[in-house]
């Protein structure tokens, strides 16, 4: 009971701190609520697996993993170029062109909405786990299979939202593009294109982290020595899980910049939208 003390000082401290914050609603607040809650989640993962004596096979403290991090940033680096930038934004970038170039060519055809949909509804539900593997054999063992496998996770959730978005537009508005004898694609590039675009975006956003999921877990069937997946499967099999949760912190800081560059490129695309108005 006396171990437990420390843990529930810090957590209740903490608790009580974020309490009285949150009734100030200013930015500087909700900053700092959001920091204190993240610092006290390390604090305490560290004090309880000090206190505990936790084996680092089953959980590393932060320290532990924040000092593989710098003792092994060259190889992250490599590993972030591999998976990341070739397979997971080059995957994601042709997916995302291909999916606006299927939706406008089923906004414009009515066969191909019945008929491509229900395909890539069918496309969509297929495991990841299931497809991985054949795209390796059929692409190779470099990035341009996990690229393959990033398109086709990000293709289906990109599409349905271009869909909708090119449907979005008021009926009054295309009879007026109708009125003023606007061909079809004048009236997708000065209408339906900028009803779309919170819609798009909306997938996009979605995409970016299935991006560095499908990049990551198809790199588990097959890799150069080099990538996100193989180290992590490698350093799983040489009990160095430190190396693991620092290849773990390594995506999940480029997921949130990722994710963070495309909703800034949204609120610049968008700022007419009410969501881009708070």
């Amino acid at each position: 009971m006396l171990t437990a003390a420390p843990i529930l000082i810090v957590w209740l401290g903490a608790w009580g701190l974020n309490t009285w914050l949150a009734r100030f609603d200013t930015r500087l607040t909700r900053l700092l609520v959001a920091l204190i809650f993240g610092a006290t989640i390390l604090i305490l993962w560290e004090m309880i697996v000090r206190i505990y004596d936790v084996p680092s096979v089953i959980l590393p403290a932060p320290s532990q993993i924040g000092a593989s991090f710098v003792e092994n940033r060259a190889i992250l680096w490599t590993d972030f170029v591999q998976t990341i930038l070739r397979g997971a934004l080059t995957g994601w970038i042709i997916g995302a062109l291909a999916a606006i170039a299927t939706a406008i060519a089923i906004d414009r055809s009515p066969f191909l909405r019945r008929g491509l949909l229900p395909i890539g509804n069918f496309v969509a539900a297929l495991p990841i786990v299931g497809i991985a593997p054949i795209l390796v054999m059929w692409f190779g063992f470099d990035w341009q299979s996990k690229a393959a496998v990033v398109v086709v996770m990000v293709f289906f959730p990109i599409l349905v939202n271009m869909v909708a978005g090119l449907a979005a537009t008021d009926p009054m508005q295309r009879d007026l593009m109708r009125t003023w004898a606007a061909p079809y694609w004048q009236s997708l590039w000065k209408l339906r294109m900028p009803a779309a675009m919170p819609f798009l975006f909306n997938g996009l956003k979605i995409t970016t982290t299935l991006a560095l999921i499908g990049a990551i877990v198809a790199e588990f069937f097959g890799s150069p020595t080099k990538g996100m997946g193989f180290r992590i499967s490698t350093a799983v099999g040489r009990l160095d899980l430190p190396l693991v949760w620092a290849e773990i912190l390594a995506a999940a800081i480029a997921g949130s910049l990722f994710y963070g560059l495309v909703a800034l490129i949204e609120k610049k695309v968008t700022f007419w939208h009410p969501s881009q108005r708070a």
